[in-house]
């Protein structure tokens, strides 16, 4: 009996290893897909595996409803038609303008349909494809200008294939690149693959976990995709169960006795020089956050505290302290930053007070390069350098530290738990101090962040002036432009923020390179940064915005700027289309400026078509600066929300939460988290699945 026990162990092992092998598969092994596409794909799921597509779920549905007669149907709609090819005429250059290739064809009711083409040079194809006389089962957009058009059709099948096209499509948020075909064509051949791998599982949560991805990613109607629908709910709650059994591992784990340290003994008397250095005195949250994270440095269990803190309220200094704390005891600190330009403006300000107070301090970033980085690999190697600032630079396999006693990590919700730990494990079970700019409801903290103590800041240092902030309809454009104009020649530095990076048919927002050349013929030398730029070329713009000495007085951004930029002289922002974002990402953006002590102003542009709900997002901005009253709001009218069309939390990357409509699904993973004696088979896959920092067979 034993036998046979251990060769069902074995076995079911082998499958549940093949499902992963699967799961974890690089998506340029996907049929059409290769490393270009793979690499696009990496840059939109935040990852290239089989599994981070299959957690990219679709925004939205796109029905494509079968009509015989254009004449019903309005400009706009998304329709399939059958239709009858009547003629050619192909496109080209003609006195400097180019000229679409056009199809014209017949309806079953005699009316006229052009579909329209804009690569130019194809014609052979059409012709093969669309030929005249022949029958078309055609789906796209309808236009109307004179006559109906369809540009660059969708889908164009031949009659006997016409249920190749589908009645309900699923649209996935995609970047450059990437289109829905592409999607679609990925998303089929996983899920072709996947009942093999999973066929024989022994476990229904696992059958059932991935029936509820297939019902999300092939939706029969909008109601599918909304956060309580049967599917997302199911999804939401396993997500959860693997965040919540995660924190309580790691809360055991800190109370096992076998993981106790030896608390280290003060070498040397650095505080009283860091309070010397200071610049200035520090708030009475400062005075209390400070407190609580020496009493549990004291202590023999590792500090796990989250320091949440509004924008400007002096969370660096706090972090600074910390790490002049531990260097008392002749240990280390690392500064982990989620961008290169923020660790850079981390270690300007660290630096010139650690060379004061005799501490060495440096810096490293994917930058470093040769003989450059094995420098400073010695350095840390030897425990000469005591205070580090850099990014995943800092987890690399080749860095090692000595003695690794503090980790601190700024905008912690951009860090897995898995990138935290791999940092962690760099040192004797160090203590660590995660940093957020993101208030986060009370009501909140404890779910989110139950493995952390929590430390608020709610005060802003003396002489802050709080941010003038009014918002604007969009058809006084002009006129804020002119008074920018007048700002800028006295000195100002500004922002101007779009929602997307180029224009689309489907939205009315505002693209920020079309704003970009618009400003640019009146501010020369305005700058532009977005999230399809090179990262090299983005952090030289933003380097050179931020050089008082520059003749970039104005950027032109999306939402990249949200954090990792600090311009002291930057005083004004304006944010177009305002009504579109969150409260809470308004409040990040807006917390750009009112950096030093001179007076700054946030314009919120609004649009023709603002909501009522908008308009309230908007009014909550303008009557206070207090972010974790935004954050409550924030959390009432619209929880998560969506931004664009697309799931974001702000506080942690969940795929299927959403954090009003889920609050009771918190209690209940909570609950049950607390409620495991051990940990078993399918809590730990869940884990895995979710990137919560325990891998299968852990």
């Amino acid at each position: 009996m034993l036998i046979n026990s251990c060769i069902l162990t074995n076995f079911i092992l082998i499958m549940k290893r093949e499902l992963f092998d699967f799961l974890n598969t690089d998506l340029q092994f996907i049929k059409g897909v290769g490393p270009v596409l793979a690499s696009r794909f990496n840059d939109v799921l935040g990852g290239r595996r089989v599994l981070d597509f299959m957690l990219h779920t679709p925004a939205y549905i796109r029905a494509r409803g079968i009509t015989e007669n254009v004449a019903s149907a309005l400009p706009g709609d998304v329709i399939t038609i059958p239709l009858l090819i009547k003629s050619h005429k192909q496109g080209g250059t003609f006195r400097g303008h180019r000229r679409p290739t056009q199809i014209i064809c017949a309806d079953k009711m005699g009316n006229t349909v052009v579909l329209q083409f804009f690569n130019v040079n194809f014609l052979d194809y059409w012709l093969k494809k669309l030929p005249i006389g022949a029958w078309r089962m055609v789906s796209g957009k309808l236009e109307r200008a004179t006559r109906p058009t369809i540009n660059h059709p969708d889908f164009i099948e031949e009659m006997q294939n016409a249920d190749k096209i589908p009645s309900i499509q699923a649209i996935y948020p995609a970047g450059e690149g990437l289109t829905q075909k592409t999607f679609a064509n990925v998303r089929d051949q996983i899920f072709n693959i996947l009942p093999d791998k999973i066929a024989g599982e022994p476990d229904d949560n696992t059958r059932e976990f991935f029936d509820a991805l297939r019902h999300v990613h092939y939706p029969e109607s909008a109601d599918d995709l909304y956060p309580n629908s049967t599917y997302m709910v199911k999804l939401a709650y396993w997500e959860l169960l693997a965040h919540q059994t995660a924190i309580v591992i790691s809360r055991r784990a800190r109370a096992d006795v076998r993981n106790r340290r030896t608390v280290r003994p003060k070498k040397y008397d650095l505080m009283g020089k860091f309070y010397a250095v200071l610049p200035f005195s520090m708030t009475g949250a400062q005075t209390r956050t400070l407190r609580e994270i020496f009493d549990d440095m004291s202590r023999d269990v590792p500090m796990m505290r989250l320091v949440q803190g509004d924008v400007g309220s002096g969370k660096t200094i706090v972090a600074l302290a910390a790490a002049v704390k531990m260097t008392e005891s002749g240990a280390q600190t690392a500064l982990l930053a989620p961008t290169d330009t923020l660790a850079q403006q981390h270690y300007a300000k660290i630096k010139p007070m650690c060379d004061e107070m005799g501490i060495v301090c440096d810096i490293l970033t994917g930058r470093d390069k040769g003989a450059s980085r094995r420098e400073k690999l010695v350095s840390l190697r030897s425990g000469r350098t005591k205070i580090v600032v850099g990014t995943h630079a800092l987890f690399s396999d080749d860095v090692e530290y000595k003695d690794l006693g503090l980790v601190i990590v700024d905008e912690q919700h951009r860090f897995g738990v898995s990138q935290r730990e791999a940092l962690r494990a760099k040192g004797p079970n160090p203590d660590l101090l995660a940093l957020s700019a993101t208030p986060i409801p009370r009501t909140l903290s404890m779910t989110i962040y139950g493995d952390m103590d929590v430390s608020i800041i709610n005060e802003k240092p003396a002489g802050r002036l709080p941010i003038i902030t009014t918002k604007l309809p969009v058809a006084r454009i002009n006129e804020l432009v002119a008074r920018l104009q007048v700002q800028i020649n006295n000195g100002a530095k500004v922002f101007w923020v779009c929602p997307l990076v180029d224009e689309s048919d489907v939205s009315d927002l505002t693209a920020v390179n079309a704003r970009y050349d618009a400003l640019r013929k009146i501010f020369p030398h305005a700058g532009l940064v977005h999230g399809q730029m090179d990262k090299k070329q983005r952090d030289v713009v933003m380097a050179q915005f931020a050089d008082d000495n520059s003749d970039m007085k104005i950027l032109v951004a999306t939402t990249v700027i949200e954090v990792g930029i600090d311009v002291p002289r930057a005083t004004i922002i304006v944010i177009e289309n305002a009504e579109r974002f969150g409260l809470a990402a308004l409040h990040q953006l807006r917390g750009r400026v009112g950096r030093g002590n001179l007076q700054s102003y946030c314009i919120l542009l609004y649009g023709r078509n603002i909501s009522e709900d908008g308009l309230k997002r908007l009014d909550v901005l303008t009557e206070t600066d207090d972010g974790f009253a935004i954050a409550e709001q924030d959390l009432i009218m619209r929880g998560t929300g969506e931004l664009l069309g697309t799931r974001q939390s702000g506080w942690i990357n969940y795929h299927f939460v959403d954090y009003v409509r889920h609050r009771d699904l918190f209690k209940l993973a909570a609950s049950a988290a607390r409620d495991m004696v051990e940990f078993d088979t399918w809590s730990r896959d869940l884990m895995f699945i979710f990137d919560r920092g325990v891998t299968i067979g852990a």
